[in-house]
């Protein structure tokens, strides 16, 4: 996977704003709207661009209580690992998560309700599964950022 310097533009670009026609990200570019939309097919299609997401807010659509949870496997076994990322990419309720190094295995962005609607997530998610050792709760008080914009380097010319 490899993009040049207006590869790098068009991913400042639309990390900012995905809502742009090509016409208008070309000119920013300096490229014809044919020229970007080619560039952004081939980005997504190489995987560089992995989706085009509205970020919602949680409280806005009635789910307020957000927390990030810390969670600690009963052992490190690949198997177990696979299963546990399977769970996770099926739940609706953890919006984010990560396998991590550290003090736990993984890290998930969940959203609830309310707090008794996470303690029957809870139950069911962590407490009936074997393979979870234990999970620390941490509620968020503030989002104070949200995004996925990663900073984008312009590759150096040859």
């Amino acid at each position: 996977m490899q993009y040049d310097r207006i590869d790098a533009k068009i991913l400042e670009i639309v990390q900012k704003n995905n809502r742009l026609t090509s016409e208008v990200i070309g000119e920013m570019a300096g490229l014809s709207a044919t020229a970007c939309q080619r560039r952004l097919k081939r980005l997504r299609s190489e995987g560089i661009i992995e989706a085009d997401v509205s970020i919602v807010s949680a409280k806005a659509v009635g789910r307020p209580i957000q927390m990030l949870v810390l969670v600690n496997l009963e052992r490190e076994r690949s198997d177990i690992i696979d299963r546990f990322k399977k769970a996770i990419k099926s739940s609706a309720d953890v919006v984010n998560g990560f396998y991590v190094t550290g003090d736990a295995d993984f890290v998930l962005y969940v959203t609830a309700r309310t707090m008794e609607e996470y303690e029957q997530f809870t139950r069911r998610f962590f407490y009936e599964n074997p393979d979870i050792k234990g999970f620390k709760t941490m509620v968020i008080m503030d989002r104070v950022k949200a995004g996925f914009a990663v900073p984008i380097e312009a590759p150096l010319e040859d």
